[in-house]
């Protein structure tokens, strides 16, 4: 009997797709300075602490980069949310909401999501 399943392939997260995607997106920002700047204004404000705390804002975030399948996006999020103090629970509890949401994909992305912020819980 062979084994025909497909080759298992590494996945980044974390910090690693931070690292290799900042050559790229310095190159882009370079092209588009404006737009670049304008996301960043609106970054900032939309997590800026309100009624919702940054901490609460980044878990949203989180969520919904689960729900988009964004690996970036993902690590960026378990950044911040690492950064405003967000605990294990609260973030396996936030992808928990996603998964009910999203269903079979946030299963595979909600995982990968909870390994990003625990690489940048532990740094």
């Amino acid at each position: 009997m062979t084994d025909t399943a497909a080759p298992q392939t590494a996945h980044s997260h974390g910090k690693q797709v931070l690292q290799d995607i900042a050559p790229l997106s310095r190159s882009l920002r370079q092209a588009i300075p404006d737009v670049y700047a304008g996301f960043s204004e609106l970054h900032k404000a939309a997590l800026a602490p309100g009624a919702l705390d940054t901490r609460m804002k980044e878990l949203i975030a989180l969520a919904i980069a689960v729900a988009e399948e964004c690996d970036g996006c993902i690590a960026s999020h378990a950044r911040g949310a690492a950064r405003a103090g967000a605990t294990r629970q609260e973030v396996a509890e936030a992808i928990g909401v996603t998964i009910l949401m999203t269903g079979g994909p946030a299963t595979v992305y909600g995982p990968r999501a909870f390994a990003a912020f625990e690489d940048f819980l532990d740094a």
